[in-house]
């Protein structure tokens, strides 16, 4: 699942800012390799590939971006989270 596009436009982050998010490939958790986006302002990493409690989600930015994934990408992203 490659979500890229959908960062190279402005969001708000969980920090209320709007920015472009960074995307940086291959950050290492316990359970293997992620891409993430990084906020230039507050710096919080979001995984970007699935739930991981390495890294925000998000779905936390959805919150604030109502349009950010389909169902059916929120429906994936979800399945191939990693344990809590």
């Amino acid at each position: 699942m490659d979500f890229r596009n959908k960062f190279q436009k402005k969001l708000y982050c969980i920090c209320n800012s709007s920015v472009i998010f960074e995307i940086i490939d291959d950050i290492e958790c316990d359970w293997g390799n992620h891409s993430v986006i990084q906020c230039p302002k507050c710096e919080e990493l979001f995984s970007i590939d699935c739930k991981c409690p390495a890294f925000q989600n998000i779905l936390k930015l959805m919150e604030k971006n109502n349009s950010l994934l389909t169902s059916l990408e929120e429906s994936d992203y979800l399945k191939n989270s990693h344990p809590s």
